[in-house]
């Protein structure tokens, strides 16, 4: 798949709702959602959230506009948030956990607890989704019996007053980065824990997102449910890619850091 240099159509749309304001936002989610909040899901998407205000809303109505048949709930785990991420949720009709023990992966496995989907979508409170996500990540578990997981790619969001061009060499470099690492090292070090799909039953058989020291939650969860012998790990092109914000780069110190860090890491010490 080629990688997408400018912000597709279908993000922006999302992105450009800030101009009907928050509650507005809120309103419409709650009604898009509300249909689904009285059946059975066959998904579970979990969302864990530290102060997801700003970001939250976005990603939730992303989700929301999903084009599927497969019946969802979205669960989101407030990790301690300090502004009004839960009330924000619970204000949507989304439900919302929270989780005092700090921490992403006490989060994911607050999450994977509550879940009642057979299968599990691990996703982000600063992403942006397409129509076409669910399906895509989730259909592959549902057909082939050998495929432990799915997982997708990712391009960033570029901040206010920053262009895509910089964000866009850094992803085109980490690509070739992932390729070596899937060839010559291991294809769970590309799994990412804000696009990632596998079965509920079986994430509970291999220990949950539980991990050792020093390893990242998503990427060990990804090796655990593979080398159990539950299938392979297969990366979904189309349908698969999502927009996330650009603080994950920030927080690494900015684009060359981050990318020092990729290049230099591995499934046990990854950080962006």
């Amino acid at each position: 798949m080629v990688r997408p240099f400018s912000v597709p159509d279908e993000v922006r749309k999302v992105l450009g709702l800030n101009g009907y304001g928050r509650d507005a936002m809120v309103i419409q989610i709650n009604y898009k959602y509300l249909p689904r909040k009285f059946q059975d899901p066959d998904v579970s998407i979990v969302i864990p959230a530290l102060n997801e205000a700003e970001m939250i809303v976005f990603t939730l109505l992303s989700l929301c506009q999903s084009n599927t048949s497969l019946k969802f709930e979205i669960i989101v785990v407030d990790n301690n948030s300090r502004d009004d991420t839960q009330f924000l949720v619970r204000k949507m009709g989304i439900r919302c956990l929270h989780e005092t023990v700090p921490g992403i992966t006490a989060a994911r496995n607050a999450g994977l607890g509550a879940a009642r989907g057979k299968y599990i979508l691990s996703a982000d409170a600063d992403t942006i989704y397409p129509p076409g996500w669910i399906d895509a990540m989730v259909r592959p578990l549902m057909n082939q019996n050998d495929v432990a997981a799915t997982y997708g790619r990712f391009a960033f969001l570029p901040g206010a007053g920053n262009g895509r061009l910089g964000y866009f060499l850094y992803e085109y470099c980490a690509d070739i980065s992932r390729w070596i690492t899937g060839k010559f090292s291991d294809e769970a070090a590309n799994v990412y824990g804000f696009n990632f799909a596998f079965r509920r039953d079986q994430a509970y058989a291999a220990d949950w997102f539980n991990h050792p020291g020093g390893a990242k939650e998503d990427g060990w969860l990804a090796l655990k449910l593979r080398d159990k012998g539950f299938g392979k790990l297969i990366r979904i092109d189309s349908g698969g890619f999502v927009w996330t914000a650009n603080r994950k780069i920030q927080k690494e110190g900015g684009l060359l850091r981050a990318f020092g860090k990729r290049v230099a890491g591995s499934l046990f010490d990854r950080k962006v």
